[in-house]
């Protein structure tokens, strides 16, 4: 069964089966089959159907129009094209993956083993390769001839076959790094390495192995991503040849590049027939050294036992794999980027930057699945609103709205507050999500009463418009409510529930133009908010046996935070 493997740009995974009866179409419509979370997406970005014996990608919707950031396959911009098992579709900062899962298995994965190091080894490290590269000319033009009967000749027909065998790995390290430099996808980094160092070395087999990006550095635990086999005769035994555990976990730890040959072959290849028999073979494996940690390891071996790797074939696969090393952290600190713009941008819709700032340093950190904690939630509701609109022309309606929101969502921002959502001409705020603190019912208190003020600066300017003034009314209330991300598969909202939000909402209700009400609790809870809180008449709301003792908040007299 075809499955595509998708990593939105939240972050989330999940796979949809393919079926050569149906279409899949993609993009950030909620009626699409593969719905992604992603702002670069189009509605409706790419769709995949059956035809030809092959599912086909389509930049675009069913009618044909074409996706706004187009669509990339493998690193490379395609409007359509035949999907192959492993490739690799980005869309925006969001990633689809075909998996023939029926093909793959016909194929055998790469397994490890724990076989002992040989005594015939050799290490070098990047640095090693890169001083041994500078100084090479320097004592190629001071060499002297070891016979006179060596004929100028022959020495200089040798020397220009190792310039041109020098020319043509430069030439293909060149088009590596110019390949590497152009693309963010893992998939043809790999394939790169790959190839080059077949190309330059006598390799039977090249393997390149990832770390899980999660894990700390230095994990043992390696995933094969690619392989390339030199000859295809022998390509079933080649991906049945298990790979050296022991020479992965010695070049990981010590961070240099290693040839090895099998222990067997150190013991002056006694018992050939035995050698022969377990694919006794020579092994260079070098580490995917970064800045930042080890990412994986490029393995390369010979399946012949009787040849074996020489050092510069040691040195072109520890420049390779150096490269490839860049290339990988680049790849996946883009993705990370793009990741976290996207959380930056929807969570900063509704959270203050701080608290951005921790969710995305330490994500682990925040409860988010759904706990129940104390916070105090906030109503503000515009009065007036209708009369306003029914003699304003709309689009002045629409634009008095937002900058009324953008100046109220300031306002809970500068005050730590998070903000729940709009509600018509309202909103809801909690200060105690999703980071709490003891100073969360007096900051709601002191948005509350800058949010009145500004209200009185906003109806200057309607008022100067020769428009009718608003007013809003608002209402707190503190106690414990159920927070944490509320909805379905395809869409959930961070928000409270429970009690204590419906009570808020009811104060806000009674709210005259102009009031803030509050409850007993969060005028216990906000004593030291700086502001005079003055008893009122208890009101009897839905689901409340007993009428509600309120107090006001006399906002006008209040201590000014600005």
């Amino acid at each position: 069964m075809a499955l595509l493997h998708i990593t939105d740009a939240s972050g989330r995974t999940w796979q949809v089966p393919l079926s050569p009866q149906g279409v899949c179409t993609v993009g950030r419509a909620p009626d699409n089959r593969v719905v992604l979370n992603d702002p670069r997406a189009s509605r409706y970005h790419a769709h995949v159907k059956f035809q030809d014996g092959a599912y086909v990608l389509f930049d675009g919707s069913l009618d044909g129009k074409r996706s706004a950031n187009h669509v990339f396959v493998n690193g490379e911009q395609r409007l359509e094209h035949p999907l192959r098992d492993g490739d690799s579709v980005q869309i925006g900062a969001s990633r689809l993956r075909l998996d023939l899962s029926d093909e793959r298995r016909k194929e055998p994965e790469a397994r490890f083993e724990d076989r002992p190091l040989g005594h015939t080894q050799l290490l070098v490290s990047a640095n090693d390769v890169i001083r041994a590269a500078l100084g090479s000319s320097a004592q190629q033009r001071g060499a002297v001839p070891a016979t006179a009967e060596r004929s100028f000749a022959a020495a200089l027909n040798a020397e220009l076959e190792e310039l041109r065998g020098k020319a043509r790995i430069l030439a293909l390290l060149y088009e590596m790094s110019k390949t590497l430099g152009s693309v963010f996808d893992l998939d043809p980094i790999f394939e790169k390495a790959c190839e080059v160092i077949l190309s330059a070395t006598p390799a039977d087999r090249v393997v390149a192995l990832l770390c899980d990006e999660s894990k700390q550095d230095g994990d043992e635990d390696l995933d094969v991503v690619a392989m390339r086999v030199r000859d295809e005769n022998r390509a079933d035994r080649a991906r049945k040849q298990p790979i050296g555990r022991t020479i992965t976990r010695k070049v990981m730890r010590e961070r240099q590049a290693l040839l090895s040959q099998d222990a067997a072959a150190d013991m002056e290849f006694a018992g050939v027939h035995s050698i022969v028999a377990q694919g006794v073979h020579s092994t260079i494996c070098a580490p995917l050294v970064a800045d930042t940690r080890v990412h994986g390891a490029l393995y390369a071996d010979r399946l012949d036992p009787f040849t074996s790797f020489t050092r510069d074939d040691l040195e072109l696969v520890s420049a390779v794999a150096a490269q490839t090393a860049v290339a990988v952290e680049n790849a996946r600190s883009h993705a990370r980027l793009a990741r976290e713009e996207v959380a930056r941008a929807n969570y900063g819709r509704f959270l203050p930057e701080y608290v951005v700032q921790q969710i995305l340093e330490n994500p682990d950190s925040f409860k988010l699945g759904g706990i129940n904690q104390t916070l105090t939630v906030l109503f503000a509701d515009i009065r007036g609103f209708t009369r306003l609109s029914e003699h304003a022309p709309p689009e002045r309606v629409v634009q008095l709205l937002n900058n009324h929101f953008t100046a109220m969502s300031d306002i809970i921002f500068a005050h730590g507050g998070t903000l729940d959502k709009y509600l018509g001409d309202g909103l809801m705020a909690l200060f105690g999500a999703p980071t709490a603190s003891p100073e969360d019912a007096c900051n709601a208190v002191a948005a509350a009463v800058q949010m009145q003020r500004r209200m009185e600066e906003i109806n200057t300017q309607l008022r100067a418009e020769g428009l009718a003034e608003i007013a809003i009314g608002v209402g707190l209330h503190t106690g414990v409510a159920t927070v944490g991300y509320i909805g379905s598969e395809r869409r959930s909202e961070y928000t409270a529930i429970g009690d204590t939000v419906n009570l808020a909402a009811r104060l806000e209700q009674n709210a005259l133009p102009g009031q803030i009400i509050l409850s007993d609790a969060t005028a216990r809870a906000a004593e030291g908010a700086g502001c005079g809180f003055h008893p009122r008449p208890p009101i009897t709301v839905k689901n409340r046996v007993q009428p509600v003792p309120i107090f006001e908040v006399d906002w006008r007299q209040a201590k000014n935070d600005e």
